[in-house]
């Protein structure tokens, strides 16, 4: 046993912790979880937990169901509230899913994520992500299809504002501290009940695990406030929609390899490689970072969204931003991509991202010039006319265009791209038949 392993035991012991939850996700980036006895613990460590991977989305197929999900002692954490009865903790790990013999679940998300990581780390890089992660606080979640009222009534940067939840981000960044997760900023963000928690910079699996661990607490969080938390990316015809705005960088040992202090914009040739590789495969890893039909209503002009496949400095319209909050610093030279939603699977869409930047890198791709134009205020004409290329209109064409990419279905693996594919189509096929309330109330009265 190993020292990690000796800790958690300890600890388990130490806190008089009764539960712990075993998590891991599906392909669709849903949490799932079991519970175990400390007494179990052991065990696990050694040998896993089995459980019918048929029944978890996109694991496998009904005649190779059995698989083993085995508690990474690195992520232990003490759940920071007690359990039903009121005077015990419960903690957490994650799991990587293996099959009976040990081999790694190709279906596995964090596998996914592990497979591209270890891919930059052969070519000496170590990836460091910090998301900006928006969502929006609602009065309820309607479940009827009606439309939810916002929490409040606070915009961009607001200090008094949540009236319906006036502690709910201080409690919630409590919460993820506790859990070691750091939190870099908070704020309102510009619409009715919707906030921003930026995340302190980490390794990117790290991140994917924390990604996933901060979705669960906000919503748990909400609750004690008698609100809810939603990250569906656009809830609201009249409002922005909830983006992931997420920051990457790359190193070579402790070395930031996007900075070159002699560049204009103190980025180095591996960091425009980097951003030309994103720009040139955004496209097809669209379907992953933008996953459901509803996200493709954020990625609309005038949704303080991307739309269109370019980059720039201060132009908050591009696809990919080089910021320069700190000119002069190396280590926080990074490169931001604005389009994933709050709501993806964060393991896949980080392995889409980075195997798109690395293959900029391992290519040597040419980064176009930047633009600080308003491209939201360009028709589709002359955006043609200016050579750029459009993001995905909808979930439709996004999987079109993923389904040729031989990036996204060598990052992800046959069986995770297969599945991803049928699911999403029939996703698709199940909204393409649902007869809208704009079309009722548009076309009935005239047709």
């Amino acid at each position: 046993m190993d020292r990690q392993q000796e800790f958690v035991l300890r600890t388990l012991e130490e806190r008089d912790i009764r539960f712990v939850r075993l998590w891991f996700t599906d392909v669709l980036g849903f949490l799932k979880s079991v519970a175990v006895a400390p007494a179990e613990l052991e065990g696990a460590f050694a040998e896993g937990i089995g459980f019918d991977g048929s029944a978890i989305e996109g694991f496998a197929r009904v005649y190779e169901s059995d698989m083993v999900a085995k508690p990474d002692p690195a992520t232990f954490q003490v759940l920071p509230w007690e359990t039903g009865d009121g005077s015990h903790y419960s903690a957490r790990m994650f799991c990587d899913i293996s099959m009976p013999d040990g081999s790694p679940c190709w279906s596995d998300p964090r596998h996914v994520l592990r497979r591209t990581l270890a891919k930059a780390s052969e070519a000496g890089f170590t990836c460091y992500v910090h998301p900006e992660i928006e969502f929006y606080l609602l009065r309820d979640l309607p479940g009827d299809g009606t439309s939810p009222e916002p929490a409040d009534r606070g915009g961009y940067f607001d200090q008094a504002s949540h009236n319906a939840a006036p502690h709910f981000r201080r409690h919630a960044i409590e919460t993820l501290e506790a859990m070691g997760i750091s939190v870099e900023f908070s704020h309102h963000e510009a619409s009715p009940g919707q906030q921003e928690i930026d995340l302190r910079y980490a390794d990117a699996l790290t991140m994917a695990d924390n990604v996933m661990t901060f979705r669960y607490v906000v919503k748990e969080v909400a609750i004690t406030q008698g609100v809810r938390a939603s990250f569906m990316p656009k809830p609201f015809s009249q409002h922005a929609g909830s983006g992931m705005h997420t920051h990457f960088s790359l190193f070579e040992g402790d070395r930031n390899a996007f900075y070159d202090s002699e560049d204009p914009y103190e980025l180095s040739q591996t960091g425009k490689a980097f951003v030309a590789g994103l720009l040139k495969h955004a496209r097809e890893i669209s379907a992953v970072t933008n996953q459901w039909v509803n996200s493709y209503k954020r990625l609309i002009v005038g949704g303080e969204a991307p739309t269109t496949v370019c980059w720039g400095h201060a132009n908050r319209s591009a696809l990919v931003r080089v910021p320069m909050y700190s000119p002069g610093k190396a280590s926080s030279r990074r490169v931001e991509i604005r389009s994933p939603d709050s709501s993806c699977n964060p393991y896949l869409a980080y392995a889409v991202i980075l195997a798109a930047g690395l293959k900029g890198v391992q290519e040597g791709y040419e980064l176009p010039p930047p633009t600080e134009d308003n491209v939201w205020s360009l028709t589709e004409a002359e955006r043609r006319a200016a050579g750029y290329d459009a993001l995905p209109y909808n979930l439709a064409e996004a999987l079109a265009v993923m389904e040729n990419s031989e990036l996204v279905a060598e990052t992800l693996g046959e069986a995770v791209f297969d599945y991803f594919l049928r699911n999403k189509r029939s996703e698709w096929d199940d909204y393409r038949r649902q007869v809208t309330p704009f079309e009722l109330g548009t076309y009935l009265p005239m047709l």
